[in-house]
């Protein structure tokens, strides 16, 4: 990247994904500017949900003790009939992920977005500038030019990279004529959220009650609140459904009048969609500029957290001398697990929203069956790993997920905090290796002092894939596996 532009990276859009792309880019020393066009956070609750490896990249941050203090967690996700018959049930998600921390969490996004941005006002190679307004954008051959308007009007900004993360309705998708495949989920539903005051008389576990009368889903939410959505009906209309009166019928049944109290209600459309272009030269797509999912699966929020780990060492790699045709990898390596986690959310929201009577019957029966015989679809929730992109595709295990022990020996403590930032080579026996700090390698061999908690545990990994060594990339995937030597050679080749 030129150092005669104004910035290594603009990123439109100041939300948990662009903000936490920012974040990730500054502590990789990528001078990046976040703009936003809101004065402000949105107060209200909006994304619920993050799993173990969103968790885990706010780790990365230092974020994560402090974000544990205020989510909330469930030990399943059950999905009932209109009689609570199970049709299907998903366990253990207050357990530990391989990312090292519990599966599922639920969350409160104002106070997430809250602790990203006081961390951002803290780091010296990032700024955020709110009621900054992306215009336009102008490509040149080494650099981006764009146009922003503020308080005290247009100005331009030059950049070697900008990130769009602006959101579903995204003006910088829309500037650069970047269409959607559609995938044909479009379902309105009405999203209450309620400050709680009495748990005990809320259910403890996450629910999609599959009622064709009314298919409802009910879930808690991080600091002390829950969150009911309601499927609208053909011919009722948002006026309609927001009407107080409305809400306080759909709540009645529930039994919760006194133990909360109404904080949101809004009415959205859950849809499916997934950008055919993810980068055009030097403008890049992420979160729900890039893909928009239902909610069943709980996993929108987190899609755009992968996309900013995913980008974020790419950037920093082509900051200190990587080929910019390391960002061809970006879409081909995000967008197969996006579109089989949407796949995930429309088949639960498929199951969820029938509202034909004799077509729920049949599916109940079905189900039913299913669990009976022990055919049921249950269990813990996966989503495919990287299969081609930045990775040694013939080696074992490579684009896997690469899991985070955690040690309990003497008091918790994860893999990642021994390892620190960048990528990693950990080895069966080869003499320790300097700290190569221009490919951003520190290699370790399973004797180290260091991670001699963690001995057994990646002595295993080695040997499931009958391997000497494994190669992390910073964003906890395989980047290969094999030799130790050739490794690192290999690493270099992509990284300098």
């Amino acid at each position: 990247m030129t150092e005669r532009l104004d910035h290594d990276v603009v990123i439109v859009g100041g939300g948990p994904t662009g903000a936490t792309l920012g974040l990730l880019l500054a502590r990789g020393g990528v001078d990046a500017l976040i703009i936003d066009k809101e004065a402000d956070i949105y107060p209200l609750p909006r994304a619920a949900h993050i799993d173990h490896e969103i968790v885990r990249i706010f780790q990365d941050l230092g974020l994560a003790d402090s974000l544990s203090k205020t989510w909330r967690s469930s030990p399943r996700y059950d999905f009932l009939n209109a009689q609570g018959d199970v049709l299907l049930r998903f366990e253990g998600m207050d357990k530990l992920g391989p990312g090292g921390w519990p599966a599922s969490n639920m969350i409160h996004q104002p106070s997430l977005e809250s602790l990203i941005r006081d961390a951002i006002a803290d780091e010296r190679n990032v700024s955020l500038e709110t009621r900054w307004a992306y215009q336009s954008h102008l490509q040149k051959d080494d650099h981006v030019e764009i146009e922003i308007s503020t308080p005290d009007g247009l100005l331009k900004r030059r950049a070697a990279f900008m990130v769009g993360a602006d959101g579903a309705r995204s003006p910088v998708r829309e500037a650069a004529g970047i269409v959607f495949d559609d995938l044909n989920f479009d379902e309105p539903w009405l999203v209450i959220d309620t400050i709680v005051h009495d748990a005990s008389r809320l259910p403890d576990v996450n629910l999609q009650i599959c009622d064709p009368e009314r298919p409802t889903t009910c879930v808690l939410m991080g600091e002390g609140r829950h969150r009911w959505e309601f499927m609208i009906k053909p011919g009722e209309t948002p006026e309609q459904v927001l009407d107080d009166d409305f809400v306080a019928s759909l709540l009645r049944p529930w039994h919760v009048d006194g133990a909360v109290t109404l904080e949101r209600k809004a009415v959205y459309r859950f849809n499916a969609r997934v950008a055919k272009q993810w980068r055009q030269q030097r403008l890049i797509l992420a979160g729900d500029a890039a893909h928009q999912m239902p909610p069943f699966a709980g996993q929108g929020l987190c899609s755009g957290l992968r996309d900013a780990a995913n980008l974020a060492w790419k950037l920093a790699a082509i900051r200190s001398g990587a080929s910019e045709d390391l960002l061809d990898s970006y879409q081909p390596e995000r967008e197969p697990n996006v579109r089989a986690i949407i796949a995930m959310a429309m088949m639960m929201g498929q199951t969820v929203c029938l509202t034909d009577s004799e077509a729920a019957r049949q599916r109940d029966a079905s189900m039913l069956a299913q669990r009976a015989s022990g055919k049921a679809p249950d269990g813990k929730v996966s989503y495919p790993d990287i299969e081609s992109g930045c990775i040694l595709a013939e080696t074992p295990g490579a684009g896997s997920y690469f899991p985070q022990p955690v040690s309990e020996a003497a008091g918790t403590v994860r893999f990642d905090d021994v390892m620190g930032a960048g990528a990693w080579l950990i080895s069966r026996s080869e003499p320790r290796a300097p700290e190569d700090k221009k490919a951003g390698l520190r290699s370790l061999t399973l004797d180290d002092p260091a991670i001699r908690p963690f001995h057994d545990i990646l002595d295993k990994w080695l040997a499931s894939h009958a391997v000497e060594a494994v190669l992390v990339r910073p964003d906890h995937y395989v980047f290969g596996s094999g030799q130790p030597a050739s490794l690192r050679e290999q690493w270099r080749c992509v990284v300098t």
